[in-house]
């Protein structure tokens, strides 16, 4: 079985990724530095799954019934990582939350006013909050709160969850990807 190409697509740009390619997770590591390998490189193939992409089509409901677009999915997991590592774990709620009210907890995926360049941008802050968060983490079993429960949740757990997010998202993006301009792959 072939390993998938680490460059990017003749349509990738820099601009909109942040880096040329992505960095394939080792082989061989310990648990934090796999973990956080492999959830960088799920990062990369979300940034690269909307790179290139033309800008009208980015908030586009290409699968219906769905819901879903690129600019809702990049809402909605930039929303994630903030609650999970910004709220829950370090127990930062400085910030109001994004995309998100009691009022309207689907405004993620379903108000897409706004540009997506300043919805990137604000996915890379909170991507660079995350990193340093996990940074100054001792270890894995740190724990912060988990809002529903009041009970402790470890890094170790958030970031497996983190994972399953981006997974399950990068499925979705790669649907929205081929839909807005036939571009499959990585």
């Amino acid at each position: 079985m072939s390993e998938e190409p680490t460059t990017s697509p003749q349509n990738f740009s820099p601009a909109w990724a942040g880096a040329e390619g992505r960095t394939d997770p080792p082989l061989v590591g310990d648990e934090r530095e796999v973990l956080l390998a492999y959830l960088e490189f799920h990062r990369e193939t979300f940034a690269l799954k909307c790179a290139g992409v033309p800008v009208e089509r980015l908030s586009e409901l290409l699968v219906p019934p769905s819901g879903l677009s690129l600019h809702g999915l990049l809402r909605h997991l930039t929303g994630v990582e903030q609650w999970w590592l910004q709220i829950q774990f370090a127990g930062d709620e400085s910030v109001p939350l994004l995309y998100y009210s009691d009022d309207d907890p689907d405004q993620d995926f379903e108000r897409l006013d706004g540009d997506f360049e300043q919805a990137l941008a604000t996915w890379r802050a909170q991507v660079a909050t995350s990193r340093r968060i996990v940074a100054a983490a001792p270890s894995l079993d740190a724990t912060g709160i988990h809002k529903a429960t009041g009970q402790p949740v470890s890094l170790r757990r958030i970031l497996v969850h983190l994972l399953a997010e981006y997974a399950r998202h990068n499925g979705h993006a790669d649907l929205l990807r081929e839909r807005a301009d036939g571009t499959t792959g990585y």
